[in-house]
């Protein structure tokens, strides 16, 4: 078992699919685990005229706790603006196979 599937069993389902872990920090009570969305892959971005326009807000959201310690996922999503028509893309839509876990997590987020 390499480490993606070991985390896989702490995460909300799914999420390391779109999320990659950048940071964890620890102090004495509190493990805040950073995650940062992936970017968009080559069969994503064929599909639309999209470019990167940074992250959103840095979003810290309460899991569960993880060895006695209050866990948090910070959490910082990626923007794309569709050059045609001019408007905002996301990676989240209506219709999708996402699981309700992750959906649920997501929309937490927006």
């Amino acid at each position: 078992m390499d480490t993606k599937e070991l985390l896989a069993y702490f995460l909300p389902d799914g999420i390391l699919e779109y999320f990659e872990i950048t940071a964890v920090k620890e102090s004495n009570n509190r493990l805040i685990l950073v995650l940062e969305e992936t970017p968009l892959t080559m069969t994503e971005q064929s599909q639309k005229r999209l470019y990167s326009k940074g992250f959103y807000l840095i979003t810290q959201i309460q899991d569960f706790p993880i060895r006695r310690k209050v866990c948090y996922l910070e959490v910082k999503r990626r923007r794309w603006i569709n050059i045609d028509p001019q408007e905002l893309y996301s990676r989240i839509a209506k219709g999708t196979g996402m699981t309700s876990e992750f959906v649920l997590f997501l929309k937490k987020l927006s």
